[in-house]
Formats: structure tokens, sequence, C-alpha cells
């Protein structure tokens, strides 16, 4: 069903069960109020550096995905760098014929594996309650902007595709071809976003171990360097050539 559809169901359970609200808040705030004394402070039982390469990987599989979609998107659809809502066409094939949301499923794992650097349980808790409370709002105009623009035909695709959680069942291969151009060109900060993303988070977290403001210039910032370097090449070659060009792309 769409978003504003879903809204209103989550909307009527949440008044349904309101009374188990109060509960909820107690047990969190005993958690945190009790973890100083039992000294939980990672999230796994594993070496930080092993949390490194998971935080690593959970935001390359974000950075898959947004590269999966936009490599199967026509001209003319809203992206990364667009600042208003834009659709030519509504795109039902592909990956979005199993989310309707498959960028910001993206940026989801892509900031989640940066949050998991900061070792801290409570805080990737925190991380996802907010990124949904602001998500939602993001896809509900969104929607609503496709809702005006097609009409039917937006609501019987929204009607069977899940809005965040993919269900892979209902895929249908994209009528578009991979287009490893528009990628480039598209997303040419993605992979630089993930290295800044999980060079702040744990720089926060290695501040918070030594007990000032310190920076590692460890794997992650030289990982950060070659990123940055990669994406002054993309735009220098997106401004200056026409080899990331692509008719209808």
């Amino acid at each position: 069903m769409a978003l504003q559809e879903e809204m209103e169901k989550q909307g009527n359970f949440l008044f349904k069960y309101r009374g188990y609200l109060p509960l909820i808040i107690v047990a969190i705030g005993l958690a945190v109020f009790i973890e100083p004394y039992l000294n939980v402070i990672d999230i796994f039982a594993l070496k930080y550096s092993t949390i490194q390469f998971i935080g690593l990987f959970i935001s390359l599989i974000g950075l898959f995905i947004r590269a999966y979609a936009v490599g199967h998107t026509p001209a003319n659809t809203s992206g990364r760098n667009t600042k208003e809502q834009l659709a030519d066409e509504l795109n039902t094939t592909g990956i979005y014929s199993t989310v309707r949301h498959p960028l910001y499923l993206g940026n989801f794992f892509m900031w989640l594996g940066a949050a998991i650097l900061i070792n801290n349980g409570w805080f990737v808790v925190a991380f996802i309650l907010l990124y949904w409370i602001y998500y939602e709002r993001i896809m509900f105009a969104e929607e609503q902007f496709l809702r005006r623009k097609f009409g039917s035909a937006y609501t019987d695709w929204a009607d069977k595709t899940p809005a965040f959680i993919p269900n892979f069942g209902k895929y249908i291969p994209s009528k578009y071809t991979f287009s490893w151009k528009k990628v480039l060109k598209k997303e040419k900060n993605g992979l630089l976003a993930v290295f800044v993303l999980l060079f702040v988070f744990h720089n926060i977290n290695y501040s918070f171990q030594t007990g000032h403001i310190s920076i590692d210039l460890n794997w992650i910032a030289w990982g950060t360097f070659a990123a940055g370097i990669l994406y002054l090449v993309l735009k220098f070659l997106k401004k200056k050539t026409s080899i990331l060009n692509e008719t209808g792309r």
C-alpha cells in the first residue's frame, strides 16, 4: 500500500498499544542508567578492527544498492543532486519492482555502517529511529508528488510494492540496461561519502578512547584520501569532458 495508507496503519497500531509506551521508555531509560555499571559499551564481543571492516561492508552494501538503482534509471529523475522532485516517467521495473525507495534504503546502510563505528548500541538505536523519522517524511512528500503526477499508475504500483523493505519475490527485470557512466556521473561522491562517514565516526570513537580530540591516520583515513582523489577526477570528467554523457540517461 502507498505510504499515506501505511502511515495511517502505523498510527492506528501505535494508538492501539499506546498504553505500553511508558513501559518502553522506562526500559530504555533503565538500560541507559545501568549501562555504565555493567560496562556494556561494545555492540559486539569483537575486536574493534573487526567492527571497522563490518561497518565498511555494510556501508558498501548501501553504496551498491544506490549504484544499482541509479544505473537502471532513465534521464530526468530525482537523485542525489536534485533539489526538488523530478520524474518524467514512473520507474517500476528492476529494483523498483521490489522496493519503492531503493536510494533511501541505500542511504540507510551507508549511514548504519558508519554509525556502528561509534561502538555504542544506544547510538545505533538512536540513529535508526532518527533516520526513519527523517526519511519517512521525505518519502511521504515524494510519494505525494508521484501520486499527483502519475495517478492510478502510481497507486497500482505502490499497492503491490513495499516502501522500504524489499520483496525480491516481486522482482521484474529492468527495462533499462545498466549504465556505468550514469553511476559515475550521478554517484561520483558516493564512495567518498562512505569513507568520510567512516572516518568521522571512527575518529569520534577514537577521541573518546584517548580522552581528547584525536585523528587516527589508519586505513580509513587513507581510503578517504583515495576516494577524494577519485571524486575530483570524476568531477573534472563531468564538467570538462563528455566522456560520462550518455543519450537518454
